[in-house]
């Protein structure tokens, strides 16, 4: 890009001068080209936007449990189109001393994911 304006310059000044029928050593010619950022542009400073979680559905844990179930609060679930409400239920665990695990955000080496509810051996 310099080699093109140094070129554009020189060519300019040899037409300028070239055209002048009685060139004398006063003629003055300048040529001036500034290449480059100024010194002092302000920035502004990239906000990186943190991934936003699909809200969250809250509601009351219903009351009194029944025996050997566990209360499951609602959650959204992909059905292949769009995210659902799955709504909460009192679930009989699939084993003795399973803990249900929430879906949740967890943060990976690629960035946040959606890790779906599961069973856990507890």
């Amino acid at each position: 890009m310099v080699r093109l304006a140094t070129k554009f310059a020189g060519l300019a000044m040899l037409a300028v001068l070239a055209s002048a029928p009685n060139a004398h050593a006063s003629t003055h010619f300048a040529v001036s080209v500034g290449i480059g950022v100024p010194a002092a542009v302000p920035v502004a400073p990239v906000a990186v936007p943190a991934p936003v979680p699909a809200p969250a559905v809250v509601a009351p844990v219903p009351a009194p449990a029944p025996y050997g179930y566990v209360w499951v609060p609602s959650y959204y679930a992909w059905n292949g189109y769009a995210y659902t409400v799955v709504p909460g239920a009192w679930v009989r665990p699939p084993y003795a001393g399973a803990v249900w695990v929430a879906p949740r955000y967890v943060s990976g080496p690629h960035g946040a994911y959606y890790a779906r509810g599961y069973w856990h051996h507890h």
